[in-house]
């Protein structure tokens, strides 16, 4: 099949111009199959339909920061680590966003709470979701920056509008004053309209220690675990499991 100009540039106005790459190999399939004509548009339609998906969840998962190694179906579940697995995996429904619930994923260094973190933001990616992914040390340098060139209000507003916020490896140190306040206004800006996913090596009760005012460690861990899911996960290095040099040396 010639693809004319005037074609390209009909398809080019009509923001269709992703159908060039396919329309020859569609036209000798619906000739060696005899298509008819609304048959023929709805196959290339559906074409369209499909490449601009896979570029939606592309862009998602992008702007997301997500490990894109890490998802639900990557999961060792026969890893030896201690987990309400039934629970875990029904969290992957996602309904929990759509309720505008948390989840607190705590347990020591390297049992897997970043991967399954990781794996429910690629989920919700590949389900529509606005989804950011980010560690806290990494949020809170974010933050420091923009009190410096006076964008601070836009840097939590990035933080505050996605449907999912995951924040990785909360409470390794103790919050300043700052980040302490920043934490807070994160916390309650989101509470009852998002869904907040927080990993940490401390347990959930460890955490008012994080904070120098206990009335606002109160409020914000209030917030925080009104209705939420959540997992401990223990056992052997999940991280090490998966380090091909150790398998070696195995």
């Amino acid at each position: 099949m010639e693809i004319t100009n005037e074609l390209k540039q009909t398809l080019k106005r009509l923001r269709l111009s992703g159908l060039l790459a396919t329309l020859p190999d569609r036209v000798a399939y619906a000739k060696g199959t005899k298509l008819s004509y609304a048959e023929f548009l709805e196959l290339t339609l559906n074409d369209e339909i499909q490449r601009r998906e896979t570029t939606n969840v592309a862009t998602r998962l992008r702007s997301a920061s997500v490990d894109l190694d890490q998802t639900f179906e990557r999961f060792d579940w026969d890893a030896a680590i201690t987990v309400d697995r039934d629970r875990l995996k029904d969290l992957f429904s996602l309904e929990f966003i759509s309720r505008k619930e948390n989840i607190l994923i705590c347990g020591p260094v390297g049992v897997g709470k970043t991967f399954i973190a990781n794996a429910l933001a690629h989920s919700a990616c590949r389900r529509g979701h606005k989804v950011l992914m980010l560690r806290a040390s990494t949020m809170f340098k974010k933050l420091l920056q923009s009190r410096a060139d006076n964008s601070h209000g836009r840097e939590l507003i990035k933080l505050i509008s996605p449907e999912l916020l995951i924040i990785d490896d909360f409470g390794l140190q103790r919050l300043s004053a700052e980040q302490a306040n920043d934490f807070y206004e994160v916390v309650v800006e989101r509470y009852g309209r998002t869904s907040t996913v927080i990993t940490s090596n401390r347990d959930v009760h460890e955490w008012m220690v994080l904070f120098d005012d206990p009335i606002m460690a109160n409020s914000a861990l209030d917030r925080l675990a009104h209705n939420a899911h959540q997992l401990v996960m223990e056992g052997e290095s999940y991280r090490r499991k998966k380090d091909p040099q150790k398998r070696r040396k195995a």
